[in-house]
Parts: structure tokens; sequence; C-alpha cells
């Protein structure tokens, strides 16, 4: 239990100062944090109450949507990951130790109009290439993260943790690395392999089941762990015998679980994750 996370996407209507607070109460050591309920408050209030929180920071979410065609759009989305970049050391310098500057990347999808799935690819690696000095310079780490196929027009243009993983290859590991979800990959028959050839790019690991049927709305179809049809304890072998270390997020976009309580969420969090992660 020591290594469980919770990523704020799980408590979504909580702002910052909730998220912290019922994160510690239900003795979680960790949270993943989104950009959203930070720059509600301001970076510089929100490390104030990161480190007056006494919890470790797993990552940040999320930069990337680097798919745009039109240049000026393109350029924006690097400028934005430059920001988030910053945001990302800030609040992990600001956690406690054992935190992890990582900013979590999703693709982005096909703009309008726009059919090219190998040039919106192409341009996520250009992206990559054109912040490798601002991420080296903050020391964090650049963590893209493979999404389930159902997501690639409109989401993440990157659907296997394989082609992550060609993605990145001639980059540096300890400035570029994959986010693994147990939801987007689990699918996958080539997922064991991959996941050993990924080593030490395995920068994040998140949990988070695939029910049936969907609840109305792909993407908030995830489940709690245990309620849905993912073999949490082998994918989380694999990931354990590459020699990760880090923290594993509770990572879930669900309407009713979003409509709860946090403090109950949270709690559930808890004993799901000890009933079924394989920690």
């Amino acid at each position: 239990m020591s290594r469980l996370s919770l990523n704020q996407a799980t408590i979504r209507h909580a702002d910052l100062a909730t998220a912290l607070r019922v994160t510690r109460e239900a003795g979680i050591a960790s949270i993943g944090l989104w950009r959203e309920p930070v720059d509600e408050v301001g970076l510089r209030k929100a490390v104030l109450m990161v480190a007056d929180s006494g919890l470790r920071v797993s990552s940040l979410c999320r930069g990337g949507f680097f798919t745009a065609t039109e240049p000026t759009a393109w350029r924006h989305a690097l400028d934005e990951n430059r920001r988030a970049i910053e945001e990302t050391a800030a609040l992990a310098e600001a956690g406690a130790p054992g935190s992890a500057p990582v900013l979590v990347l999703v693709a982005g999808g096909l703009p309008t109009d726009v059919r090219d799935l190998a040039g919106a690819r192409a341009r996520v690696a250009e992206a990559l290439g054109e912040l490798l000095a601002d991420a080296a310079g903050a020391g964090v780490v650049l963590a893209v993260e493979p999404m389930h196929p159902l997501y690639a027009a409109d989401r993440g243009v990157i659907s296997t943790l394989g082609q992550a993983l060609d993605l990145i290859e001639d980059l540096p590991s300890d400035v570029v690395g994959v986010a693994l979800d147990t939801f987007h990959v689990w699918w996958d028959p080539a997922l064991p392999a991959q996941i050993a050839r990924a080593g030490d790019r395995i920068a994040s690991y998140q949990v988070g089941d695939w029910i049936t049927p969907f609840p109305g709305d792909a993407l908030l179809s995830r489940g709690m762990m245990g309620d849905g049809h993912i073999d949490f304890p082998a994918i989380t072998s694999a990931v354990l015998a590459t020699g990760y270390t880090g923290d594993v997020e509770v990572e879930i976009f669900n309407q009713e679980i979003w409509e709860s309580d946090p403090a109950t969420v949270a709690a559930r969090v808890v004993k799901a994750f000890g009933e079924n992660v394989g920690l």
C-alpha cells in the first residue's frame, strides 16, 4: 500500500485542497496531480499546498496534444508543454521525498478533416525532439502514454506500448519514457514482451479496470480495480520485473465515481488496490 497513488482524475470534482486532504486522510502517501486544479489556485499556491500536505507527487497530467497541422497551433502546443514542464518540476520538488518529476503526455488525435495518421504520429515525434532540452534542463521525464485504439481519432494516435517505444527509442531514457495505463494496454497480445522491452522507460504505472458494458460514454468507461476484466497481478508482475520502483496511480474516469463523495472514493481505492493490483 505504500506505493499507492491517487490520481486526481479519480476524484475529478474535488478541488486541490480537498484532493490533498482526502488522499492523506485515507492513508495514501502519494497523489497524481492534474494541471486544471493546479491552475485554479495558481502554481505558487499549489506548490505550498503540496509541500504542506506531506504527500509525494507521482506525476502531473497532462501535456501533449501535438498533432495540429496549422503551424501556429502546433507552436502554441509546444509552448503550453514547456509551461507544463515547469509546473511538473516545481510540484515534484515540493512533494515529499520520492516524488517523481513525470509529465504524462497524451499524443493528441487527428485534427478536423485530417486522415493522415502517419503524419500525426510524425508530428508527435517532432514535438518530443523540440521539448527534449526543456525537459532535460528542468529534470523532468516526458512520459508518452499509449491509448486504446478506441481513442486514436480524437485523443491519442499512439495506440500500443510498442508504438510508444518505437517513437522514443532514439531519445535518452532519463528524459523520455512511457506512461503505462492498464486500461489502455491490457488487451495487447504483445504487452508482456513490450513491457520487458520497456525496461527503465516505464516512468509511470497507472491502473484502472475495463468494464463492460460501457456506461454510455467511452471516455468514462473505466471501473474500479476488480470490477472488470483486467488481470492486474499479471501486468503488475511484468512491470515490477523491469525494476520499476515508482508509485502506482489509480486513475479512473467514471461518472458514478466522480459523483460520489471523494473521501468515500479514496477509501474504495485503498480497498480495491489492496485486493486486486498485485503489489
